[in-house]
């Protein structure tokens, strides 16, 4: 049987004890009791094989055993950038399946055509952190506070090394496959990859992004929604790296 992973931010202490949620979930539905063991990833890269020393099922208590180190072994850095849907449920299976997938960070742009401005940001880490146990991965995505279009292109005018933005004006982009070919696989490479709300990013929008070395590409000749865009991103930059 595949083993479980539970989420515990730090890892460093040799003895720690559980929420009361987490107790409740080990004691009470996987019927964990003293002297099992469970295994524990922080996000970062360690996983913790630990010892349940307390069974109480309002704070279970576990002693640490052995920490192994998992280092990023994928040949890419990927920052998704993207105006939230008006939809949150979609956002969550976006986040959801972009982690699973494998992303590094994510940030949500406040754009002209943007739907939401309010975000879960709480709601959302806890999604990330279910699909990263679900996927049996170790790297918990950086999640970043909402920022204005502006602001974030601004601010990575000399970061990252491919840096794109999505456009519905196919004809006078090129399109993400093509300049993927072009894209190294032996040789670590960053990205960031800025997808626009529903009505798309202004044409004022693309200039910006333009004059701020981001290079406007089409993702095919199907409109996709916002979310779905994400995911494909994800998946090209996934398959293209592996």
């Amino acid at each position: 049987m595949s083993k479980l992973l539970f989420f515990h931010p730090d890892l460093n202490n040799d003895s720690f004890f559980l929420s009361e949620e987490e107790s409740k979930h080990l004691t009470r539905v996987l019927r964990k009791k003293n002297g099992d063991t469970v295994h524990f990833m922080n996000g970062n890269g360690i996983e913790a094989i630990g010892i349940i020393t307390g069974d109480h099922s309002k704070q279970v208590q576990i002693q640490i055993s052995e920490r192994i180190e998992h280092p990023l072994t994928k040949k890419y850095k990927f920052h998704l950038a993207i105006a939230p849907t008006k939809n949150n449920e979609r956002i969550e299976w976006m986040l959801e399946k972009c982690t699973e997938i494998g992303i590094d960070e994510i940030t949500f742009l406040n754009c002209s055509n943007s739907e939401r401005s309010q975000l879960k940001l709480d709601r959302f880490s806890k999604i990330l952190i279910s699909a990263l146990k679900q996927s049996k991965q170790f790297h918990l995505p950086k999640l970043n506070e909402q920022v204005s279009f502006e602001t974030f292109v601004k601010q990575k005018q000399h970061q990252y090394s491919n840096k794109f933005i999505a456009w519905c004006e196919s004809d006078l982009a090129s399109n993400l496959n093509n300049k993927m070919a072009q894209l190294p696989i032996n040789q670590t490479t960053e990205l960031i990859f800025l997808i626009g709300p529903e009505g798309d990013f202004t044409a004022a929008e693309v200039a910006l992004a333009k004059s701020h070395y981001f290079e406007p590409v089409s993702l095919g000749k199907n409109i996709l929604r916002t979310e779905t865009a994400g995911i494909y991103v994800c998946s090209v930059f996934a398959n293209h790296f592996q």
